[in-house]
């Protein structure tokens, strides 16, 4: 794991952290002449899941080994669907989050809204569907696994 703060090389910034994620970082960092458009996604840990309410954290884990390749997957895919996307930036976080903080940061740059806006959705949605990254929900009186878990997919291939 690297600190989202590091320097980055090319038009990805993939990164699984235990580190806070700033958003703001991420929407100037995918800026570009081309790009008039940029779109961002921030998940954050709610007050609410499935079946429970009094969430306080949640605590991710991920199987790192393939947790980066799949967001190389998810972002090549998306690009094979939208070739004129600029810059993306896919962070999540991993160990303790605490309420209010962000989980998750998708952020997109393209040419045009329709673009930026279906590619940030498609590479969420996709991350959530196959990126192998659990959660232990926090709430007062208990801790447990997410009762929203579901099957990981298999990564998309380029174009899908």
């Amino acid at each position: 794991m690297t600190s989202v703060l590091a320097s980055v090389e090319g038009d990805n910034w993939l990164e699984l952290t235990t580190e806070p994620l700033p958003p703001e970082r991420a929407l100037t960092w995918v800026e570009r002449p081309s790009c008039g458009a940029v779109a961002c996604f921030v998940g954050t840990v709610r007050d609410h899941a499935e079946g429970r309410t009094g969430v306080q954290a949640i605590d991710y884990e991920a199987y790192t080994p393939q947790v980066l390749p799949r967001f190389e997957a998810i972002v090549a895919a998306a690009r094979g669907r939208w070739p004129d996307l600029g810059r993306a930036v896919v962070w999540h976080r991993v160990g303790h989050v605490d309420l209010g903080e962000a989980s998750v940061v998708v952020v997109v740059s393209a040419p045009h809204r329709a673009e930026a806006f279906e590619a940030c959705r498609y590479v969420i949605d996709t991350l959530k569907a196959t990126a192998p990254i659990w959660k232990r929900e926090s709430w007062e009186g208990g801790t447990d696994w997410s009762l929203a878990a579901r099957p990981i997919e298999p990564a998309p291939k380029a174009g899908q």
